[in-house]
């Protein structure tokens, strides 16, 4: 479409023909839901497996909530050099098992977890989009463990996938990394992607600076992450990615704690890959190893392996396990839990790993040691693992149930 300005023709005139009509640009919605019931074997409500000092735990069998997300998107105009100019919004119900249902509380909580415009597709920012709102920005996760090790979710605003010699630069300032986050603290993400390592293998780097708050015993920090991608690894990809901080840094995938100074580092090497060797055989292994240096005495090496490997007996019918070892090496001792799980499985959808809908019947075993319930007595009292826990002083213990996971795009 060319626009001519004409002598008589006003600025507001010009730029109402720039714009088409909204007619015809159709909402568009997405969304994710995980909901079931459970029990303990011993009696009681189900009380869910994690590793005191861990950030993530193996999720078969092992979700103790309710969760839903919504996401409505609507585009409303499109210009004539083809930019969007577009809205998303997206509310999150979260509610733990064995709780009335409630909006807010520490069992349940309903929330907006996006909400932001972006113009994209911007011919000047070379088809990059400008960006404003909280918004789900560049997450990158394991899927058997719900592990976002690299997230940079925020409230703020950025440029984003600006194409220019062939990579794609972003940059993103935030105040809040998600809606959890108490204090406001400065966030400066860059990102460069699109590096061609190898056939099917793409390279991508980013640099996250935390500002120092205004206030006492508080200091700036910085991380730094490298990650490649190789498709058409086993039939699925394969990720590895690498990741280095100081100080507020060492949240690595996150904005850390503002009170620890540069003497604070931590690194972490992330590898997992994706298989579906044949239409009904498929899965998802990882490895996780992370160290955390700090001068108080409060290192420790954590180390995460885990496989969910998924074999469908039928177009609709899969077996779905799911083993799981985390390890915390601390100055209090080792601390290790183990967890396995087995999960009849409906999936209308089909056989492959990623197909969903999924309604599954599930049993599942953790067990720890000494150290790991003494770590959760001091830091999650009335967790499973501790002695005031659903297993009581046993280090051991089992849970069955019935779950249904979707997604829809």
């Amino acid at each position: 479409m060319k626009i001519t300005i004409s002598a008589g023709m006003s600025l507001a005139a010009a730029v109402a023909c720039a714009v088409l009509p909204l007619s015809g640009q159709a909402l568009e919605f997405s969304g994710y839901l995980r909901s079931g019931v459970g029990d303990s074997v011993e009696g009681g409500t189900q009380s869910c497996f994690q590793l005191p000092g861990a950030p993530s735990k193996y999720r078969l069998g092992n979700e103790c909530e309710q969760y839903a997300e919504l996401d409505l998107r609507q585009d409303l105009y499109t210009f004539a050099d083809g930019s969007v100019l577009s809205l998303e919004g997206m509310a999150a119900l979260y509610n733990q098992y064995g709780h009335t249902p409630e909006f807010t509380g520490d069992h349940g909580w309903a929330r907006m977890v996006q909400a932001y415009a972006e113009w994209s597709k911007v011919p000047a920012l070379h088809n990059g989009s400008l960006w404003a709102g909280r918004r789900f920005y560049k997450r990158n996760d394991i899927h058997i463990s719900d592990f976002y090790y690299w997230n940079q979710s925020a409230t703020g605003a950025g440029v984003e996938d600006m194409e220019i010699g062939g990579l794609k630069y972003s940059y993103a300032f935030s105040r809040k990394d998600s809606v959890f986050q108490k204090d406001y603290i400065n966030r400066h993400d860059f990102n460069v992607g699109g590096f061609d390592s190898n056939p099917g293998g793409e390279l991508e780097f980013g640099v996250s600076y935390i500002d120092k708050p205004d206030s006492e015993d508080a200091h700036s920090g910085w991380a730094v992450t490298a990650q490649h991608k190789q498709d058409g690894f086993l039939g699925g990809s394969n990720t590895l990615a690498l990741q280095y901080g100081e100080g507020p840094g060492t949240g690595l995938g996150y904005t850390g704690d503002v009170t620890l100074d540069d003497s604070a580092k931590s690194w972490r090497v992330v590898e997992y890959f994706d298989w579906q060797l044949t239409p009904r055989f498929g899965g998802q292994f990882q490895v996780v190893y992370q160290k955390d240096k700090r001068v108080d005495g409060g290192d420790q090496d954590w180390w995460s392996v885990g496989v969910r490997p998924t074999y469908a007996f039928t177009e609709q019918f899969k077996l779905v396990t799911e083993l799981g070892h985390d390890q915390i090496d601390a100055a209090d001792g080792t601390r290790k839990l183990s967890k396995f799980t087995v999960a009849p499985t409906w999936s209308p959808a089909g056989p492959a790993f990623w197909a969903r809908p999924e309604v599954r019947l599930y049993y599942t075993y953790a067990q720890w040691n000494d150290a790991a319930q003494r770590a959760a007595n001091l830091m999650a009292a009335g967790s499973a693992l501790s002695d005031s826990g659903a297993f009581g002083d046993a280090q051991h213990g089992s849970n069955f149930g019935v779950q249904v996971e979707y997604w829809w795009k």
